[in-house]
């Protein structure tokens, strides 16, 4: 059950941040570098604390050295990932009528 999730980063950032979707893709923004895969290892960090998964379940498949990403994650679908995110295609939230 492994799921795959575009991410475009922004490193360098004052904070790390979820910033929101841009089309498919979940914009993310991270303190840390681009340099040594810092930013790749940060923006994992904060995908695996957004989902309430482990760190060592969320890993970089493709993208390591631009700003578009996609992470692999283990014990996620895809579809599960963007309804924890709140993401394109996630059903409404309980209570909200949807757009």
């Amino acid at each position: 059950m492994a799921g795959l999730l575009a991410v475009r980063v922004q490193p360098g950032a004052a904070t790390d941040a979820i910033v929101g979707w841009q089309g498919q893709a979940l914009r993310v923004r991270v303190s840390a570098p681009a340099r040594e895969g810092r930013a790749n290892a940060a923006v994992a960090r904060l995908l695996a604390a957004a989902l309430g998964v482990p760190p060592s379940t969320v890993e970089l498949a493709r993208g390591a050295a631009g700003r578009d990403k996609l992470f692999r994650l283990r014990t996620l679908d895809t579809a599960d990932a963007r309804a924890r995110l709140g993401g394109p295609g996630a059903p409404p939230a309980p209570g909200r009528a949807p757009r």
